[in-house]
């Protein structure tokens, strides 16, 4: 049996850039998001871990659905998967890392072996859309 970790992620462009998120110690990026607590749904995942993480207020009016995507999660054994579903929406306030996370940094298409397989999917999607970098 495959266990998947079920993330909730923003995808934030700016100038053919993705912002990607790196936690504490980790030489990897991957998208802002997070697991949702029990009974709540994709928005208010999203709206709770971006301003925890981030500091920012996503604006919830805003929110549209981009896609769900499946890969071997990073740094896990045993087969387990990261299934990521990414959301778009506009933010108030200043871009600042906050709880777990070191750095924020805009990336490109150039950038795609530092982030997870995950992350590098949506990152091919998004190339091919012409939207990245």
């Amino acid at each position: 049996m495959t266990t998947a970790i079920d993330k909730i992620a923003w995808i934030s462009m700016n100038q053919g850039q993705l912002l990607c998120a790196r936690s504490q110690g980790k030489d990897t990026y991957y998208l802002p998001g997070g697991k949702r607590e029990p009974g709540e749904s994709d928005t208010d995942t999203l709206l709770r871990e971006i301003e925890e993480e981030l500091s920012v207020r996503i604006k919830p009016e805003t929110v549209i659905y981009f896609g769900t995507f499946k890969a071997e999660a990073h740094a896990k054994t045993g087969g387990i998967q990261v299934k990521m579903t990414c959301y778009t929406a506009e933010f108030e306030g200043v871009l600042s890392p906050a709880s777990e996370i070191e750095e924020l940094a805009w990336l490109t298409y150039n950038d795609r072996d530092r982030v997870s397989a995950v992350t590098q999917i949506i990152f091919d999607e998004l190339h091919e859309m012409g939207r990245l970098a």
